[in-house]
């Protein structure tokens, strides 16, 4: 009878200790999921900042326009800010450039096919040049055809800038009501020392 309580003691005992087990472990971790679903309902109540665009409407040209015409066609950029004499000389730059990407790339290319022709055994071309000459020289000449493909689109993103910033710039008053003076002027910076110097002074008329 002993036997049987006991054993009737423990098969109910363990139950509730599991239980309190389990318990515990949901009270410890409620207040951490309690707390990251208040974070997360906070994060999503916050409304959405939405980014300013930036107003161009006093701006006598529209720098965003000027740089896409720019962008599209070369030069319609500075032709919509009033600056056409600027078309011209950005034109001279594109062709030169190209002019020198040909040129270089058609010096890298009979330097390559000369290389070839000297690993076959053919010297005919540059009968005075070794190998390694040849090398260099196709190396040298590479390298010069892909440094002028970077200017070529360096030119091109110096017209991006150039529309952008005579845009912006279109607002800015150069009319003949102002006028610059250069002045001399005597300054005291301590009560032993005075300096001598120009100011720069900005008249409105």
């Amino acid at each position: 009878m002993k036997a049987y309580l006991f054993d009737t003691g423990t098969k109910i005992t363990t139950p509730w200790i599991s239980l309190g087990l389990l318990l515990l472990v949901f009270l410890w971790t409620s207040p951490a999921l309690s707390q990251t679903q208040t974070e997360s309902e906070t994060t999503e109540s916050r409304p959405k900042e939405k980014k300013e665009k930036p107003d161009y409407s006093s701006l006598p040209k529209n720098p965003r326009k000027a740089t896409i015409l720019s962008a599209v066609l070369p030069g319609a950029g500075q032709v919509y800010n009033g600056k056409a004499w600027k078309v011209p000389l950005l034109y001279a730059g594109f062709m030169t450039d190209v002019y020198f990407i040909g040129y270089n790339n058609k010096r890298y290319q009979t330097f390559r096919e000369a290389l070839f022709a000297y690993d076959d055994g053919d010297q005919s071309q540059f009968p005075s040049l070794n190998r390694e000459a040849l090398v260099r020289n196709v190396d040298y000449w590479r390298q010069n055809r892909d440094l002028t493909i970077l200017l070529l689109a360096a030119i091109y993103a110096l017209n991006l800038i150039d529309a952008n910033v005579d845009a912006h710039l279109s607002g800015f008053d150069i009319s003949d009501d102002l006028a610059m003076k250069i002045e001399p002027n005597v300054g005291t910076f301590a009560a032993s020392s005075t300096s001598m110097g120009l100011t720069l002074k900005f008249q409105f008329k």
